[in-house]
C-alpha cells in the first residue's frame, strides 16, 4: 500500500508526519532543527529519500541541508550563494537603490529525473541551481537581468517564493517574486521575461506595467503545462497560454485575496485557494476557516468547512503552506500560523487535525510514497 510523509516548515523546526495510504493514523516526527526558521522542507521525485530544507535564523544566518535516508538523519551542505557577475542594486520600499544581499532560500524545487539537481528561490530575489546534491550553488544571472534594478520588495522582503517546472518542456520553467511578478524561460534559465499581462495592482501607477505585481503564489496542473492558476495579492487568476494573457476568476469567493493556491492531483479544473480577509488584516472572513474550492476552473467557489473551525478562528495559511498528494482519492493538506496541520482524504469534503500546536507553519509539502 503506498504512504504519504508530509514535510512541514515552521518558524521554530521541521515536523515530518507520516501515515499510510488510508491516512487515518499519523505518527509525528520533530521537531527537526529546534528553535530554527525552517522556510522549506521538501523532497526529490526522483529519489523519495533525498530530502532539503532551508535552515535560518536572525542570529546565524541561512544553511542549506540535506537528508538522504527520508528525514532520519540530515548534514549541513553548500551554503555559499554568490550573485554572479556586478551585484547591482534593486529598488527599496522607499524607492531608493539598494545592494543584493542574499538572506534565506524561500523555496527549493527539485529536479523530477535527477536527485543531485536542484533550483532555489531566495532573498533578494534570484534563482540558483545546484547539479551536485547542494555542495555549489550557481545563480542564473538571465533572470536579474530582466529589469531586476526595478524590482521592489513585497511586505515579506523581495523572495523567489514559487519554481514551477514544464513537464512537457524541460527548458521552461515559471517563477513568482513578491513583488515583481511571474516572470517564465523558455530557454533552461538563460533568459526571461515578465508574463504578467492581465494582472492588475493598485499601488501601481501604470495598471499594463510588466513588473511590480505582487503574485503570492502559482500553480499548476502538470497534464495541462500551459494553464496556470495564481494567487495574487488581491484577485484569484488563471491563464491558458503560459502566462500570455491571465484573466481573473475570483467569481464568488467572500475574498479575493489570500496566500495559497493548489490543483487537485487528477483534476486539472479543480482548484483550492483560502480565502484572507484583506492585506491589513490576515485572518479569515468572520473568523471562519474555509478552505474554497472550484471544479469549474474558477468563477464558482463552493466553501468547505467539515471539520475546521467555524468560530472565533484567527489564523492565517501562508504561500507554501498548502500541497496535496497523488492517492486515488486525492488529499488535500494545509498549515496555518496557529500551529495546526489539517488534512482531507477526500479531496476537501471533509478535514481533521493531524497535529495541532506546532510553531506557526510556513511550509507545508507531501511526498506520495510507493
Amino acid at each position: 500500500m503506498s504512504s504519504v510523509r508530509v514535510l512541514v516548515g515552521t518558524r521554530k523546526g521541521a515536523f515530518i508526519l507520516s501515515a499510510d495510504g488510508a491516512r487515518t493514523d499519523w505518527r509525528v516526527d520533530g521537531p527537526l532543527f529546534s528553535g530554527w526558521e525552517i522556510y522549506h522542507v521538501t523532497g526529490s521525485p526522483a529519489d523519495p529519500d533525498r530530502l532539503w530544507a532551508s535552515q535560518s535564523t536572525g542570529w546565524f544566518g541561512q544553511q542549506v541541508q540535506r537528508s538522504d535516508d527520508g528525514g532520519a538523519s540530515w548534514a549541513p551542505v553548500g551554503n555559499e550563494f554568490a550573485y554572479a557577475g556586478a551585484v547591482g542594486d534593486h529598488q527599496w520600499y522607499d524607492g531608493t537603490p539598494r545592494p543584493w544581499d542574499f538572506t534565506r532560500v524561500w523555496h527549493f524545487e527539485p529536479s523530477p529525473t535527477d536527485p543531485d539537481f536542484v533550483w532555489a528561490g531566495v532573498e533578494d530575489a534570484a534563482l540558483f541551481s545546484s547539479a551536485d546534491g547542494g555542495a555549489t550553488w550557481r545563480e542564473s544571472r538571465g533572470l536579474r537581468d530582466c529589469r531586476g534594478e526595478d524590482w521592489m520588495p513585497g511586505a515579506g522582503g523581495l523572495g523567489l517564493h514559487t519554481i514551477v517546472l514544464d513537464p512537457a518542456d524541460p527548458q521552461r520553467m515559471f517563477v513568482a517574486i513578491s513583488a515583481a511578478g511571474v516572470f517564465r524561460t523558455d530557454d533552461g534559465g538563460a533568459s526571461w521575461r515578465p508574463v504578467n499581462r492581465g494582472l492588475h495592482s493598485g499601488h501601481l501607477p501604470d495598471q499594463d506595467a510588466e513588473i511590480g505585481h505582487c503574485v503570492h503564489r502559482i500553480a499548476m496542473h502538470p497534464s495541462r503545462p500551459s494553464t496556470l492558476f495564481m494567487q495574487k495579492h488581491w484577485d484569484v487568476m488563471r491563464t491558458d497560454d503560459a502566462g500570455e494573457n491571465w484573466y481573473e476568476i475570483s467569481g464568488d469567493l467572500p475574498t479575493d485575496f489570500g496566500f495559497p493556491v493548489q490543483v487537485h492531483a487528477h483534476e486539472p479544473e479543480t482548484v483550492y485557494v483560502v480565502p484572507i480577509t484583506s492585506d491589513e488584516f490576515h485572518v479569515p472572513p468572520d473568523g471562519r476557516l474555509r478552505v474554497y474550492r472550484s471544479r469549474t476552473g474558477g468563477t464558482e467557489w463552493e466553501p468547505l468547512t467539515a471539520g475546521l473551525p467555524q468560530r472565533n478562528c484567527y489564523v492565517n495559511v501562508l504561500r507554501d503552506a498548502m500541497a496535496v498528494d497523488s492517492l486515488d482519492s486525492c488529499g488535500v493538506y494545509f498549515g496555518t500560523t496557529g500551529g495546526q496541520v489539517y488534512a482531507s482524504r477526500d479531496s476537501g469534503d471533509t478535514w481533521e487535525a493531524v497535529v495541532r500546536d506546532l510553531p506557526a507553519v510556513l511550509s507545508v509539502e507531501v511526498q506520495t510514497l510507493p
